[in-house]
């Protein structure tokens, strides 16, 4: 058991958390590695997926930005047009996880930078991504973690602060931004740490983890 105190809500990022996300991969199988180096080197795809996830339009944001660049329209589109080749597959075993929170009677949260339309095509691959207690998608909320103003939103939504909530996510500095509000924290590397971590903070036994 751990020495905080049992968590009253469980928060879950969504990329490479639930679902993998690693748009490297998918273009190295897509048009090959040389070609992707070249690409990333030369465009600023993670930009333009950010102002997707604070809320503008998945469509015409990747859209206009391919027509920008004429030779790379076919590979820039592809961020759309085969987007759900990019976030996958499923981490099964952390869907798990949230499923038997719930089954408990944990509340279970997403917050996650994740665009308005994509996260609507994510869920309709994906029905657990309509299953969370409350849902924080930044592309709603016009902000993204790791700005503290999205986990004070969070905080003021869900009536609930500070230690009595516990943040898996799989990047430092939005765990850092979360510490700065006193939330217990779980860098996730893989779904069996986080699912000793919920067993160690008392929410779920080893069975119920598996």
């Amino acid at each position: 058991m751990s020495d905080n105190p049992t968590p009253q809500a469980v928060i879950f990022d969504v990329g490479n958390v639930l679902i993998e996300w690693d748009p490297d991969r998918f273009y190295d199988r897509a048009i090959g590695e040389d070609r992707r180096r070249a690409m990333f080197e030369a465009l600023d795809l993670h930009a333009m997926n950010e102002r997707i996830d604070l809320g503008e339009h998945f469509t015409d944001t990747i859209y206009a930005e391919a027509d920008k660049y004429p030779d790379w329209r076919a590979e820039i589109r592809m961020w759309h047009d085969r987007w759900i080749e990019m976030a996958s597959p499923v981490i099964d075993h952390s869907v798990r996880l949230m499923k038997a929170l719930q089954a408990k009677g944990v509340p279970v949260f997403s917050l996650t930078n994740f665009g308005v339309e994509s996260y609507d095509h994510a869920a309709t691959h994906y029905p657990f991504l309509r299953e969370f207690d409350r849902d924080f998608i930044s592309g709603h909320m016009r902000m993204i973690k790791p700005d503290p103003a999205i986990y004070a939103q969070v905080e003021a939504t869900a009536g609930i602060k500070g230690d009595a909530l516990l943040f898996a996510d799989d990047r430092d500095d939005n765990i850092a931004a979360a510490q700065g509000f006193g939330w217990q924290t779980h860098l996730f590397e893989g779904p069996q740490g986080w699912a000793d971590r919920l067993v160690a903070s008392g929410l779920l036994d080893p069975g119920e983890a598996a």
